[in-house]
């Protein structure tokens, strides 16, 4: 989630390798949907626990990681019917786990669904440059593959 001040999103994402970061946090199990996708922005709604947001994401300027986010609150019965009557079949459903390591929290996605298997690291930055230690069960980095997005997962969009 971008930092409430800025309203901006500084992340990179990366593969795993290796089963490491198991047991090392207790996960949250999400479902989100793609309401739009378009050149410029990825609307959003998504159901984890308790909670469910509606968030708007633009695209990064070639070259940067940055993008603008905005995030807010949803109630979850009205976000499981946005899923519903709003998604169809682009919805992504994964396991979200909340890892702590030197001074940063990785979150880590294991999908589920057609994507089972799949696992995911992202690290969120104060800014772009921040160095970072990698855990040890973190391959290769794959920010800015549109693959590895959320909403190409879910079948919301392409290249």
């Amino acid at each position: 989630m971008a930092d409430a001040n800025r309203n901006i999103e500084i992340e990179h994402k990366f593969l795993i390798t290796g089963e490491g970061w198991r047991g090392h946090g207790d996960g949250i199990r999400y479902r989100q949907g793609y309401i739009a996708v378009s050149e410029t922005a990825t609307v959003r709604i998504r159901i984890g626990g308790n909670a469910a947001f509606l968030t708007l994401k633009g695209r990064a300027a070639p070259g940067s990681i940055s993008r603008p986010e905005f995030e807010y609150p949803v109630p979850p019965a009205d976000a499981a019917e946005i899923l519903e009557q709003f998604c169809g079949d682009a919805v992504v459903e994964k396991t979200r786990f909340r890892i702590p390591f030197e001074g940063f929290v990785w979150e880590v996605d294991e999908f589920h669904g057609r994507h089972q298997g799949l696992l995911l690291a992202e690290i969120e930055l104060s800014r772009e440059g921040e160095t970072f230690e990698r855990p040890d069960w973190v391959g290769e980095e794959v920010t800015g593959d549109y693959r590895y997005s959320n909403a190409w997962l879910a079948g919301a969009s392409g290249p």
